[in-house]
C-alpha cells in the first residue's frame, strides 16, 4: 500500500514521457515526475521517495526531502494567507495549508509557527494544525519518572514553557529552572521530572539527581581548563552571575563545586575558584 505523507520504497514499473511510474506490491503505481527523474535510475531499480498531494491534489511521489512527515510537528514559515487559510513552506512545491479552523491563532505571511501535520481522512490531503495540544495525550503513558525524553517547545505560558514529549505527550518546563535561552520550535533533551496524579508532567533541562550533581561539576571542570584554571566565582556569587557565566542554577553550581573540593580538583579563595 502507497501511504501518503510518508516515504515508500516502490519500484521503477515504466519510463514515460512525463516520469517514471513506481509500483508496490499490491500492484498500486504513482508517478515520479520527470523533473525528479535521474539517469542513475533504472527499470526494476527500488527508489525511495516521499508521497503527497500535488497542486491538482493527485497523488505523486517527489525525492525531495520535507521538513516533516505525517504525524510529525515542525516549525515552518507562512507564505501566503487567504480566506481558506494559511500556507507554509515545508521543503515541497506544493505549501502544506492550514485551514483557518486549524489555526490556535490567525497566522501572518512571514511569521513562523510550530505546526502538526495530518492526514485528513475525508479529503485523503495532507493538512496542517498549529492547535497543537489537539494531537497530544498523557493518558497512556509509555514515559515514567527520571527518564531522558525528547523534547519540542510549543507554546509559552505564565508558568513557564509547555512541550512536546517524545512525539506524544505534554509536560511543563517551569521558567524558575530555565537556564538558558528557548524558543517555540527548539528540540532538546529532557527529563521527566515529576507525573502527577492527573497525569500532568513537570520536565527538567537537566539531569536530575546524582547525574545532575556531577553534570555540574563537570561543566565546572571544563569551564577552568578551558580558561587558565581560574573561575571568577564562588558560594556567594548572584544566581544572575552564575547563570551568565555557566548557564546553570546557583543550587547546581554549589553542590557541582563541592563535588569537586572533596576530589581535591578546585581551592575556593575569595576572588573565585582555581583548578589543582
Amino acid at each position: 500500500m502507497i501511504k501518503i505523507g510518508e516515504y515508500n520504497e516502490l519500484t521503477v514499473l515504466r519510463s514515460t514521457s512525463v516520469g517514471l511510474f513506481l509500483g508496490d506490491d499490491e500492484d498500486n503505481d504513482i508517478l515520479l515526475p520527470r523533473k525528479y527523474v535521474t539517469e542513475a535510475m533504472k527499470m526494476s531499480d527500488v527508489l525511495k521517495v516521499f508521497v503527497y498531494n500535488d497542486s491538482e491534489d493527485r497523488m505523486v511521489a517527489t525525492t525531495e526531502t520535507p521538513y516533516l512527515i505525517v504525524d510529525q510537528f515542525a516549525l515552518l514559515k507562512v507564505v501566503d494567507a487567504n480566506r481558506s487559510g494559511a500556507f507554509m513552506y515545508w521543503g515541497l512545491e506544493k505549501d502544506l495549508m492550514i485551514p483557518m479552523n486549524e489555526q490556535k491563532h490567525p497566522m501572518k505571511v512571514g511569521q513562523e509557527y510550530l505546526v502538526f501535520m495530518y492526514l485528513d481522512e475525508s479529503t485523503n490531503r495532507l493538512v496542517g494544525s498549529s492547535r497543537i495540544a489537539e494531537f497530544l495525550s498523557n493518558d497512556n503513558l509509555k514515559v515514567k519518572e527520571r527518564d531522558e525524553v525528547d523534547l519540542v517547545i510549543y507554546e509559552k505560558t505564565d508558568l513557564g514553557y509547555n512541550a512536546i514529549i517524545n512525539n506524544y505527550y505534554k509536560g511543563l518546563v517551569y521558567k524558575n529552572e530555565i537556564f538558558k535561552p528557548i524558543a517555540i520550535g527548539d528540540h532538546l533533551k529532557g527529563y521527566i521530572k515529576t507525573i502527577r496524579e492527573d497525569k500532568n508532567i513537570d520536565l527538567s533541562l537537566q539531569p536530575l539527581g546524582l547525574q545532575n550533581l556531577e553534570s555540574a561539576a563537570q561543566q565546572i571542570l571544563d569551564h577552568l581548563k578551558k580558561h587558565s584554571g581560574y573561575l571568577n566565582l564562588n558560594d556567594d556569587s548572584s544566581p544572575e552571575d552564575i547563570y551568565n557565566k555557566m548557564q546553570m542554577s546557583k543550587k547546581s553550581f554549589k553542590k557541582g563545586l563541592g563535588i569537586l573540593y572533596k576530589q581535591k580538583l578546585v581551592r575556593l579563595e575569595p576572588n573565585g575558584v582555581y583548578l589543582l
